[in-house]
């Protein structure tokens, strides 16, 4: 940002004014400081029969009556609801049981009714007041325990009219890093396969499917998007030149590298906090894994067997790798430990077990199993092996991610019919499509948080 082209000339008012965009631009380019969540315990995030928690988030009130506020206030309410409901952690309340008019309600906590909130069901409760003045937004956000009858998180945030959405989201992290001590996915995005039949390209959207775009528009077939652990750099297969070629391309620059060794050259993952990533290369005749720079040079080969070895996905300290190998007769998941090479069999329940993904959080592995021509998702405990099945009874399911803070799981189902993108807990709970496009969706890669 050219400092000197936003504070340059002006009034005073518009100095002001300038001052508090350039103040809140900050706090949403990196000057967040989350809220002290040492008592926080309002949701147990290991707990698979997690009961949500009903929060009441009324319409927020206006310092004007003019339409444009009104119209600002509306939006924040709708967004800010919308946002924690994709959680799955909150039950929104309907706003026909409200028993306060939020008009003329209060909003800072000693003028509030708390007892007209908790009598209808809401343990907790969110308040809005909303100002406009020259495209710039003050917007004060509070979040109450309306059984308590506490304030739980009180901020003013300054913004461009355009940066709405972002400034509903910076707040909601600040909710969910009160309640859970996690910061929720709101500032990631999702990478997938979008097209038709002998033409797909690679898609991004945000972590809700909102703004969806191209990312890819090579006119032919690229595949299995993977984000580098900084989000800066998006690996893909493609076969622009008629070949699968592993393209590594920056996320927002035009540049990169194309890696198009003979055979495959299959994309797998980035290594956690480095430039680094493994893949599938066969140009010695065999399908097996290479760890590769971010600029397309081979480190060394990770896996020595006969057989086909794919799909590599990494512990979030990058110590082990999990892939996909066929050298028990059919394909299994096995565990690397990074330091030695060893590997043991992760997977022996079922026959066709693929698509491994490592939680973030480092305790459990997603992956793909089929049995009796079902595809679903599974997920493995790495230190009880216990396996649960999340999806059943619902098309063929496939291709698991994890949200960067491991409390939600992407996957594509065929469950409509064409293939589209869903988003579930992480438990499996609240399975719903993220997105709907032309042609069909498939192969979703859950960036880290801190994507802009």
């Amino acid at each position: 940002m050219n400092l000197l082209a936003v504070f340059h000339g002006g009034s005073a008012r518009q100095w002001k004014r300038r001052l508090l965009v350039f103040g809140c631009l900050l706090a949403l380019a990196g000057g967040w400081h989350p809220a002290a969540a040492a008592d926080y315990g309002y949701i147990d995030l290991t707990n698979p029969y997690l009961r949500k928690i009903p929060i009441a988030i009324p319409e927020f009130k206006t310092v004007s009556p003019e339409p444009a506020v009104t119209e600002l206030a509306l939006q924040g309410g709708r967004l800010t609801a919308e946002t924690l409901a994709f959680t799955g952690y909150f039950s929104i309340v309907d706003p026909g049981a409200f028993l306060v008019d939020p008009k003329t309600m209060g909003v800072t906590g000693a003028d509030i009714d708390f007892k007209a909130w908790s009598s209808i069901g809401s343990e907790l409760l969110i308040t809005g007041l909303a100002s406009l003045d020259d495209g710039v937004v003050d917007l004060e956000l509070r979040l109450f325990d309306t059984v308590k009858q506490e304030r739980l998180i009180g901020k003013r945030y300054t913004a461009r009219r355009s940066d709405l959405r972002r400034l509903i989201r910076r707040f909601c992290s600040e909710v969910l890093m009160r309640l859970t001590g996690n910061p929720g996915p709101f500032d990631s995005q999702i990478a997938f396969v979008s097209g038709r039949a002998g033409q797909k390209e690679i898609f991004t959207c945000d972590f809700d499917g909102y703004n969806p775009k191209a990312f890819t528009r090579h006119g032919s077939i690229s595949l299995a998007p993977s984000w580098s652990s900084d989000g800066q750099w998006i690996s893909y297969t493609s076969y622009q030149r008629k070949r699968p070629d592993l393209y590594i391309r920056h996320r927002l620059e035009n540049r990169g590298t194309v890696v198009a060794e003979d055979g495959i050259n299959l994309n797998g993952q980035w290594v956690p906090g480095r430039f680094e990533l493994a893949v599938t290369l066969s140009f010695n005749g065999d399908q097996e894994i290479y760890l590769l720079s971010g600029n397309g040079k081979i480190i060394r080969r990770l896996t020595h067997q006969p057989d086909i070895d794919v799909s590599p996905t990494f512990s979030p300290d990058g110590k082990k790798m999990a892939f996909v190998s066929k050298r028990a007769g059919s394909p299994q998941i096995y565990l690397m430990d990074m330091a030695s090479g060893r590997s043991e069999r992760l997977t022996f329940e079922g026959s066709y077990n693929t698509q491994p993904s490592w939680s973030p959080k480092g305790g459990r592995i997603a992956y793909t199993a089929m049995e009796k021509n079902r595809i679903d998702i599974r997920v493995i405990d790495l230190e009880t092996r216990n396996v649960v099945q999340l999806t059943h009874d619902s098309g063929d399911n496939e291709s698991p991610s994890w949200s960067p803070d491991g409390s939600l799981i992407a996957f594509s189902s065929t469950r409509e019919g064409p293939s589209r993108i869903y988003v579930m807990t992480s438990f499996g709970t609240d399975q719903r499509r993220l997105l709907s496009l032309p042609g069909e969706q498939s192969q979703p890669d859950w960036s880290p948080n801190g994507i802009q």
